[in-house]
């Protein structure tokens, strides 16, 4: 039996935390040292990153109703000085540098926004976003100093005047602004910042600053927001995982981080900066992914994702940020690269276009699916959030004893006297974690005691999860499940409860005394026993008193596939592999399969078909030509890959930065590339589909040009190439694409996962294209 007693901390601070000037009575957002409150609830933000500078503005919709779709309900993103002032006293924000228009879209969809405003803010970008005119004017950049604040103060009013009207307080969806970013020992400067932002115009209910790398803050101006990452492309080409990193898996208070741009620090970080019982856990930089850089290569799973993010609300969690949620591109329309690279002095070298992340939704728009293993928990916490957001953390006395400690159960409980939620965190990259047999809980709760489930059970290697104690379906309140809550419908008259069970565990749940259960087994104890969840796996629970309730308890697989809409008013459940995008009158879903199924629960006015459990199925065909392959090799119509050069010359071995780290090959080096040049049809880049060129090659980087002009590079980490070819269409058509491959330079000190180690070790005397083929993501309308 794993043990936890709980006490109830009373009632949390509040009176001192950083607000905004004026906050809206009308739509008040309030912070405590527990919790974020909006509309007088409280709120558990989930918050997506989304660089609208490094995406096509035409696209902006479409992404961000994806992002709506996969449970983020705040979009933060990054405004980069050197992107809108590239020539000093010239400002920009036409095309996609219109934030205005970025914002405005974000409104019209329900997303509230997070305006990260610099004016240094790294982002893998050069210079940290600085532009480069800015270094030779005399100033003392991120201080007080008197000429610098004189070149931010245009800068921050420009911002200003375009938002106008959009601030929270307006009725806007900015509802938090972050100054600077990662700055650790200049209090002062952040509350300097924050006051002329406000001077010139900018206003929130909340102000940011990240508080990771034991970072002085300013107290009650700022907000501390943290994060973590599953990996760190920053570290050195070594073969392991990143020693901080692995903090991120466990059950802990501890909120900081001191991995995170520690390659950019002078000095070691000591301790932890900030108050944590002052202020609420927030995080802005939970890791969606990973970038890559040419010397350090991580391939990043969805389940290192899901487990990582379970993790932070295990940890007390009370904001979900995530860094990035969509990936993007570095700009190619300035004066200079803009990536982080040796050249401008960084530790690391990226890639001069990619910025993917690995990221749930990729940078042409790719559904990962870490998409859909973060959904699952964003129902979660639309579901209890307003229980979880002020919920306090809760740990075991026996808990992991080290960061090396594997064979130790994590776990945690969070509970503030309401409702409580058991969470288990059974994974972490890299080093696989044990199943644990014969686990029961036993949860004091003030003066009260619970003992789940039923009987000992096996936690398989893998697995994280969130079970409720204490869940209340109408008037049936259970007194705790060995399943997650996912959501609470009237369907038909009664109201039901979606609960999805961890593979691997059946799922029981804990009735009132006297409950009338149908549907399952109930033994003497009052527990309810799923012995095989699925679509069709419903309970119903009737009160001594008649009320009735329903539970609807889905398998893992279908979980994953599980989806929340508003159809006609109402709100439906859908199974899907795909996401479905509701948007006023219309429903879509973009696909490279043939077919599709989605099932509805209820089935909308609109929708027919035939029954699959408690859902409704319908079929769809996906229309396809000819002219679209699946699959196809090299050689092969429509999609002519033809050999230019077959022979490659491998770079010399460079290292560079302050690290002298490994560096990726330069522009001359691609001259002796092996060269191949793919020719797509007209017809294939037709209508407004995304088409994918998705190749696989043998080699250490590649590059794609069409005619003269770079659209893509890549460091080979294992995965295949996809590169969109929909915002280049035209060109592709008259120019089409040329892959340049180079090998490995036999000397570099490159790190790739273990995985893909024996593949990578090839590109030492290879660079080939092995296939090439196009993958349409076709959108399918449902009505």
């Amino acid at each position: 039996m794993l043990s936890l007693h709980a006490h109830d901390p009373g009632p949390p601070l509040v009176g001192h935390l950083p607000m905004g000037t004026a906050p809206d009575d009308a739509r008040p957002v309030r912070v405590d040292s527990r919790a974020l409150s909006r509309d007088g609830r409280p709120w558990l933000p989930v918050m997506g990153e989304f660089h609208f500078s490094r995406f096509p503005e035409s696209l902006w919709r479409r992404e961000l109703l994806l992002m709506r779709a996969g449970g983020i309900d705040l979009v933060a993103t990054y405004l980069f000085w050197n992107h809108h002032e590239e020539v000093r006293g010239r400002l920009r924000f036409d095309g996609n540098r219109d934030v205005r228009r970025f914002v405005g879209l974000c409104a019209e969809l329900g997303l509230a926004v997070s305006v990260r405003i610099g004016p240094w803010s790294h982002g893998e970008c050069r210079n940290g976003g600085f532009p480069d005119w800015l270094s030779d004017v005399d100033c003392a950049p991120r201080t007080d100093d008197g000429a610098y604040l004189a070149l931010v103060r245009p800068y921050y009013a420009a911002i200003a005047e375009q938002l106008a009207g959009l601030w929270w307080g307006d009725g806007g969806p900015v509802v938090a602004v972050q100054v600077e970013n990662e700055l650790y020992d200049q209090p002062g400067h952040l509350a300097t910042l924050r006051a002329l932002a406000e001077e010139v115009g900018i206003h929130a209910p909340l102000w940011t600053a990240t508080g990771w790398g034991a970072a002085r803050l300013p107290p009650d101006v700022v907000l501390p927001v943290y994060g973590g990452y599953p990996e760190a492309f920053w570290e050195d080409a070594f073969d392991g995982w990143a020693r901080e990193v692995r903090r991120h898996y466990f059950p802990t208070p501890i909120r900081d981080d001191h991995a995170i741009g520690a390659d950019l620090r002078t000095t070691a970080p000591q301790g932890s900066g900030s108050d944590d019982t002052r202020y609420p856990y927030a995080t802005c930089e939970v890791g969606g992914g990973m970038a890559i850089a040419y010397h350090r290569r991580p391939l990043i799973p969805a389940a290192d994702v899901s487990a990582l993010a379970l993790a932070k609300l295990a940890s007390g969690s009370a904001w979900q940020g995530y860094y990035l949620y969509h990936g993007c591109s570095q700009r190619l329309d300035l004066t200079t690269t803009n990536q982080e690279s040796h050249a401008g002095g960084y530790p690391n070298d990226l890639p001069v276009v990619d910025y993917d992340f690995q990221a749930p939704l990729g940078q042409y728009g790719q559904v990962r699916p870490s998409f859909a293993a973060l959904r699952l928990q964003h129902l979660f916490l639309r579901d209890c959030g307003v229980d979880l957001a002020p919920a306090g953390l809760h740990l075991p006395d026996e808990r992991p004893s080290s960061l090396d400690d594997r064979r130790t159960p994590r776990w945690s409980v969070r509970w503030s006297g309401g409702p409580a939620f058991l969470f288990v965190t059974n994974h972490q990259p890299h080093e696989q974690l044990p199943d644990h047999h014969d686990v029961r809980f036993e949860v004091a709760l003030g003066d009260r005691t619970v003992r789940l489930p039923a009987e000992g059970v096996t936690i398989p290697s893998g697995a994280s999860f969130a079970w409720p104690i204490g869940h209340r379906v109408g008037r049936v309140e259970l007194a705790w499940a060995s399943a997650m809550p996912v959501g609470r419908f009237t369907v038909d008259g009664v109201l039901t409860a979606v609960f999805v069970a961890t593979a691997g565990i059946t799922p029981q749940f804990a009735m009132p005394a006297g409950t009338r259960v149908e549907g399952a087994p109930v033994d003497g104890r009052g527990v309810v026993t799923v012995a095989i969840p699925g679509p069709g796996a419903v309970v119903t629970a009737t009160t001594t008193d008649g009320e009735v309730a329903r539970l609807l308890v889905l398998d893992e697989e279908n979980g994953l596939r599980l989806q929340r809409v508003t159809v006609d008013g109402i709100d439906a459940l859908v199974l899907c592999d795909e996401p479905l995008v509701v948007d006023g009158d219309t429903a879509w879903v973009e696909t490279t399969a043939d077919h599709l199924d989605v099932s509805f629960l209820p089935a909308p006015e609109q929708v027919a078909g035939e029954p699959h459990g408690a859902f409704t199925r319908v079929r769809l065909t996906v229309p396809r030509t000819s002219h679209e392959p699946v699959a196809e090799p090299v050689r092969a119509e429509p999609v002519r890959a033809e050999p230019v050069r077959a022979e490659a010359q491998a770079p010399p071995t460079r290292t560079g930065g302050p690290r002298h780290r490994a560096s990726a090959p330069l522009e001359q080096d691609f001259e002796h590339a092996a060269v191949v040049r793919v020719d797509v049809p007209a017809e294939a880049l037709h209508g407004d589909d995304e088409v994918l060129l998705v190749l696989d090659y043998t080699g250490d980087v590649a590059r794609a040009y069409v005619g003269e002009r770079l659209v893509a590079d890549h460091f080979w980490h294992g995965p295949e190439w996809e590169i969109g070819l929909r915002r280049f269409a035209d060109q592709v058509v008259e120019h089409g694409v040329e892959i340049k491959v180079l090998p490995r330079p036999p000397d570099s000190a490159v790190y790739v996962d273990h995985s893909v180690r024996a593949r990578y070790k090839a590109a030492l005397d290879t660079a080939r294209v092995e296939s090439v083929r196009l993958v349409r993501r076709a959108r399918v309308e449902l009505w």
